[in-house]
């Protein structure tokens, strides 16, 4: 791959120096069709993904321009993060009779990991092939407060049916919470259309949200989305009804962890779909993690981008993982809360599949 096969954003970031002093390294990847994604080998990031539709090529996912609006976005453009996405109260957590205080960095809140999580690290790349490729994350015991040495392997895989197919692979030593996911913010009008994301269709496939207190944190409940402004089952424009409930106004628009039956969570059902307004891309999520978590960019606006900064639902992310603030709620089944016992492999596999 040589620089000139990169487009601007990804030269700027395959030439300048990032946080550690060294350019990141870019993979891009590609399919018969023509589809073309590219990731980052900094924080693992998911840069771009080209859709080669009959109006022309088109770049449905939010990013930055350069390395310096890498290190100065706050959103988690494409990022994987972890060791624990979303949030975690409290100041931390208590596992098998010990409190972990966490590195928090929203109060005493710890979000997608904490101050130094994974979303700046650099990743190696271990494998690569024509449609794949596998970057890995070691994580020392102590990190950011969590406990156990973890390893961490994220694969990327662009396939002919145009799924962008990840598959988290992790393993600690110690008992310990771990929930990765990809941060990922699109826009299916293009990512500098400057079309709201709200202007889109939505369906998502779950009878119920976790409940928010008023910090924004999960309460412990299941709230029933049916009759609410939450109830995504049958297709609808999340326009309809946008703000008009309280639970909604608090987070400024939908930032909600949705709960599909857990039947449908086997990597294969489409669990949620987003329309572009135009009806010519549709964007389809299947997964294995028992929840996801849907964000309509309420806070993008000032955050660079690849054509200046975004504004307010310039893009939106459906994060798959565990329950948010699962280890602090031992009455949650063990299967949704994201503790990994020591010695234990666990593989995840979420797909993001566009039809157009």
């Amino acid at each position: 791959m040589t620089h000139r096969e990169l487009r601007p954003y990804e030269r700027a970031l395959a030439t300048e120096p990032a946080a550690d002093g060294r350019p990141a390294e870019i993979v891009i990847l590609t399919n018969r069709n023509g589809m073309r994604i590219s990731i980052a080998d900094t924080g693992a990031t998911w840069l771009s993904c080209e859709l080669p539709l009959a109006d022309g090529v088109r770049d449905v996912v939010c990013g930055v321009a350069d390395s310096a609006g890498f290190a100065r976005q706050t959103a988690y453009f494409g990022a994987t993060v972890g060791r624990f996405a979303n949030r975690i109260a409290g100041g931390g957590f208590t596992l098998n009779g010990q409190f972990y205080p966490l590195a928090c960095n929203e109060g005493t809140t710890c979000l997608h990991g904490g101050t130094d999580n994974f979303s700046h690290r650099r990743w190696q790349i271990r494998r690569r092939s024509a449609d794949s490729v596998t970057f890995s994350l070691y994580s020392p015991d102590g990190d950011q407060g969590f406990p156990g040495n973890l390893t961490a392997e994220i694969t990327y895989q662009l396939t002919p049916e145009n799924e962008v197919r990840l598959t988290y692979r992790t393993q600690t030593d110690k008992a310990c919470p771990v929930s990765l996911t990809n941060h990922a913010y699109f826009n299916l009008a293009g990512e500098n259309s400057g079309v709201k994301v709200t202007e889109g269709d939505m369906q998502i496939w779950a009878d119920k949200r976790l409940g928010l207190n008023a910090e924004n944190l999960p309460d412990g409940t299941l709230c029933p989305v049916a009759g609410t402004v939450f109830d995504l089952r049958v297709r609808r424009p999340l326009a309809q009804g946008f703000m008009s409930e309280a639970a909604q106004r608090q987070t400024k628009g939908f930032d909600h962890a949705f709960v599909p039956d857990p039947a449908l969570c086997d990597g294969k059902q489409t669990v949620a779909a987003y329309w572009s307004p135009a009806g010519d891309v549709c964007l389809e999520v299947a997964t294995t993690m028992p929840c996801v978590q849907l964000y309509t960019g309420n806070y993008l606006g000032g955050q660079p981008g690849k054509h200046g900064d975004y504004q307010d639902y310039a893009g939106l992310a459906l994060e798959t993982q565990y329950f948010p603030d699962g280890p602090n709620h031992p009455h949650w089944p063990d299967a949704v809360r994201g503790i990994s016992a020591a010695g234990e492999r666990r593989e995840s596999v979420t797909v993001y599949r566009f039809v157009f």
